[in-house]
């Protein structure tokens, strides 16, 4: 009976250190995936930065043309 007993009890505490394997193993898979996309995320904000500023710019330098193009001549 006894060995009944002790096979039940390191089933289910093989059980539950599998489970709690499985569990840190998923919670590792989102935590390089929250760093891959984190590290994914700073070069495009990079890019969008740059680019609405050489936009900015772009507009600024039409807005200048056709205001000089406007402005009467001396």
């Amino acid at each position: 009976m006894s060995n009944g007993t002790n096979d039940v009890s390191g089933a289910v505490t093989n059980l539950i250190d599998t489970f709690g394997k499985l569990a840190q193993q998923q919670v590792d898979i989102l935590n390089n995936a929250v760093k891959t996309v984190a590290s994914l995320v700073d070069p495009l904000t990079k890019t969008a930065t740059d680019l609405a500023g050489t936009l900015l710019n772009t507009c600024n330098q039409v807005l200048q043309s056709v205001s000089a193009a406007i402005a009467p001549k001396k």
